[in-house]
């Protein structure tokens, strides 16, 4: 070590400290903000949705909208596809009748559609059975599921469709959004045979939960039931073993909101809680690193929401549409882009 005298330090003395404090700080994480970015608005303002990832574009379908005429009960039949690299929306080829909550799921390079609900029985949410495929320039029903299932998640295995929790009747009654109840109901469909198998059901019946998949693990995350509002529950499904278990709750109950992942990290966005004064709508951000099975603030959303949609394309990840206040109100055209 060279010697210093008073506070005169050596060249090569002070060559080394700056050398190593160069490298204790290159080595450590740089700890940078989240970024956020808007692209361009849908062509409608619109919400419970469950957008995905099909033929490289982000594809909307059908949800509620203010910008529907009244007789259509504000419900929307109209079929979005979101070019990333062109940042411009385009039409496609419309449902067969106003739908909202419905899943799309793209499969195989085939776009599918489950669910969601419809104005039939004197009501506007008469829960539906019916699977759709899109076959060129129109939507075909392929088939029906043995219990109609909405407000649900889902995730495609080996050409196979998972579906898992939700709502669907209570009984007889399937008009109005009180005639449904919570489910832990787990289906399997198979798109080539159209047929539908029980799997392991969900450990908690809930609906408006969100999920993603890394590695061969299905996070089934957050949600909410009628009778106890959201929840911050978090279940994991070995998608090897067939086998439910619990993974880290979320740091806050939420129920309404979006996710997506990136690489080991899974993003959760948004939602919504009720109140006796109204509600409100979820700024928050939280990311979970599912080595750790460990959640962290991952900051905020620029205009909080809910029943909106999040899809990763690349690094990044698209959260869609949604209402920026909690129920019906505040209905939103947004599309934000997360990089974190």
């Amino acid at each position: 070590m060279t010697e210093r005298t008073g506070d005169t330090w050596s060249r090569r003395e002070v060559l080394w400290s700056t050398t190593t404090v160069l490298a204790l700080a290159a080595a450590l994480p740089c700890g940078a903000a989240p970024r956020w970015r808007e692209a361009a608005a849908l062509p409608l303002r619109v919400q419970e949705i469950y957008p995905c990832l099909h033929d490289g574009d982000i594809w909307v379908a059908g949800g509620l909208s203010p910008d529907v005429p009244a007789p259509q009960e504000n419900i929307s039949n109209r079929v979005l596809r979101y070019d990333t690299e062109q940042n411009t929306w385009r039409n496609a080829a419309a449902l067969p009748e106003p739908r909202h909550h419905g899943l799309l799921v793209s499969d195989g390079g085939e776009l599918l559609l489950f669910g969601g609900f419809i104005a039939a029985n004197g009501g506007r949410w008469s829960a539906s059975r019916e699977v759709l495929r899109l076959d060129g320039e129109r939507w075909s029903v392929i088939g029906e599921l043995p219990e109609a299932q909405s407000e649900t998640v889902a995730t495609v295995v080996g050409g196979h469709i998972h579906l898992a929790g939700g709502r669907a009747p209570a009984g007889a009654l399937n008009a109005d959004w009180g005639h449904q109840r919570d489910v832990a109901t787990h289906q399997v469909f198979d798109p080539e045979t159209t047929e539908t198998a029980p799997a392991s059901p969900l450990p908690m019946a809930r609906n408006s939960a969100t999920s993603f998949v890394i590695g061969d693990q299905w996070h089934v995350v957050g949600g909410r039931t009628v009778g106890g509002g959201n929840t911050a529950r978090h279940d994991v499904y070995d998608l090897t073993d067939g086998r439910w278990r619990d993974g880290a709750p979320m740091p806050q109950a939420q129920g309404g909101l979006a996710a997506a992942n990136l690489g080991k990290h899974g993003y959760v966005f948004g939602g919504e809680y009720f109140s006796p004064g109204g509600g409100g709508v979820y700024a928050e951000v939280w990311e979970y690193d599912s080595d750790a099975d460990r959640w962290r603030d991952a900051g905020t959303m620029p205009v909080p929401r809910h029943g909106l949609g999040a899809v990763a394309v690349g690094e990044e990840i698209y959260v869609v549409a949604g209402a920026t206040a909690a129920g019906g109100a505040g209905t939103s055209d947004r599309l934000s882009v997360f990089t974190p």
